[in-house]
């Protein structure tokens, strides 16, 4: 964009140099009249006129993709599948990717310590007309995909745009539900530290997608609205000698449109604001019933909601975002199924505060020390059963995680965190850790 500007103001240079050597060599000074003088400076008054409109015009571009969440936010960003956006020449194919390795090293046991090829996403989008296209994206998890191993592929986006008007595009297929900060921008590029935050992982399903239909708008002021219709979660799902509920008690019941039960649907609103430069301000409400039609459940409508702000006033980077879920009808399911180890939690919630600031940058180079905050809880309270059947609510869990990311080309990141655990309510996982990373979007 720069580049295009800085070739503008050449040329402007280059027009008002040819026009005063020609006023002055072309005709001699003396023998210049006054028209041909009046002439010539109506000419330049022209070219300069003609390139002050496309420089604006320009601006007016950029400011439109400033104007996109979290777009141009932090240093090392990939547009990823989005590079091809409807609009673009028929039959254009454009790949993306990104991926991630890290080490954990626990303080208080070094024989938990590991290294892992994270994960290794594709992208692939084609646009079949000037208002159509294709974006798809598959994923590959802990480098080996076998029954015996904890690898995973899975098809993370699959879905067609179609756009509806200059600022409003349709979407049919499977696709990320737009909640928080980091599901729609989850890039290792995108956020800061080794592992993705607590929060959008425990309460918001990290990567959370659906199947469905929906539509997206954005006005000139800054605002984009979304709103759907999806598949929704499965409560007879719910495994209740598994710890995975008390890790996520949505991530443990979502259904990826993976056969998908789909006799009861899900909505969602979300709105989000970027109309002051460097500020976001949004909020997402998704709610449905995850009874499914499934023998034992009945009315156990699924309700998360959130709110998250983020701004970055000259080299800081400072945002916020609160979550809430809230589970249906779940008294009858538990006393069902008493003294398990993990019964479902009738809400669950969790925030964080995270503060970053480019402490050094020089040409494509920049480091970022970040200090983050959150509280999670994924069982803050339990439908009532009766006096002494009904679980205890789980304590809160505080984690404060200080470290950077250094951004030594454009779209690679190196990271370093160090993640200090208060209340776990998991004995399983490490109460303190060091952790390191690198990470790339392209």
């Amino acid at each position: 964009m720069f580049v295009r500007v800085q070739s503008s103001i050449a040329r402007a240079a280059r027009v008002g140099m040819t026009i005063t050597v020609l006023a002055l060599f072309t005709t001699p000074a003396r023998a210049a009249t006054e028209a041909d003088l009046e002439a010539k400076l109506q000419l330049l008054a022209d070219q300069i006129a003609a390139l002050q409109g496309e420089v604006a015009a320009l601006k007016a571009d950029r400011r439109v993709v400033v104007t996109e969440p979290l777009v141009a936010l932090t240093p090392g960003e990939s547009p990823g599948v989005g590079a091809t956006q409807p609009g673009s020449a028929t039959g254009q194919l454009s790949f993306s990717g990104y991926g991630e390795l890290d080490y954990a090293r626990p303080t208080d046991d070094s024989s938990a310590t590991t290294a892992d090829a994270h994960r290794m996403v594709l992208g692939v989008a084609y646009q079949f007309d000037d208002k159509t296209r294709l974006v798809s994206e598959v994923e590959f998890e802990h480098a080996i995909t076998s029954a015996e191993d904890d690898g995973e592929t899975a098809v993370e986006m699959l879905y067609i745009e179609r756009m509806l008007s200059e600022q409003v595009y349709g979407r049919g297929g499977l696709f990320l539900i737009p909640s928080g900060l980091l599901n729609e921008n989850h890039e290792p590029t995108r956020y800061y530290g080794v592992f993705r935050n607590r929060v959008e992982k425990s309460i918001i399903p990290t990567t959370w997608r659906e199947g469905g239909m929906m539509v997206e708008g954005k006005t000139a002021s800054g605002i984009r609205w979304d709103v759907g219709m999806t598949t929704g979660f499965n409560l007879a799902n719910w495994d209740f000698n598994s710890d995975d509920g008390r890790k996520s008690p949505l991530g443990s019941i979502h259904q990826e449109m993976a056969e998908a039960q789909a006799s009861d649907v899900s909505g969602f609103v979300a709105l989000n604001y970027t109309g002051i430069p460097g500020l976001l301000l949004g909020a997402s409400v998704f709610s449905g019933d995850a009874a499914q039609g499934q023998p034992g459940f009945n009315d156990n409508q699924i309700t998360l909601w959130e709110a998250h702000a983020r701004w970055t006033p000259g080299r800081w980077d400072l945002s916020a975002l609160y979550a809430r879920g809230d589970i249906d009808n779940t008294a009858d399911i538990n006393a069902l199924n008493l003294g398990s180890p993990t019964p479902i939690p009738e809400t669950f919630f969790g925030w964080y505060t995270q503060a970053a600031f480019q402490l050094w940058q020089r040409d494509t180079a920049s480091l970022y020390p970040f200090m983050r905050f959150e509280r999670v809880n994924t069982a803050s309270q339990y439908a009532h059963i009766a006096a002494g059947l009904t679980p205890q609510s789980a304590p809160d869990q505080d984690i404060l995680v200080a470290g950077f990311n250094f951004y030594f080309a454009n779209g690679v990141v190196v990271k370093a965190d160090y993640q200090y655990f208060d209340g776990n309510n998991d004995d399983n996982e490490p109460s303190n850790q060091f952790d390191l990373g690198i990470g790339y979007a392209f």
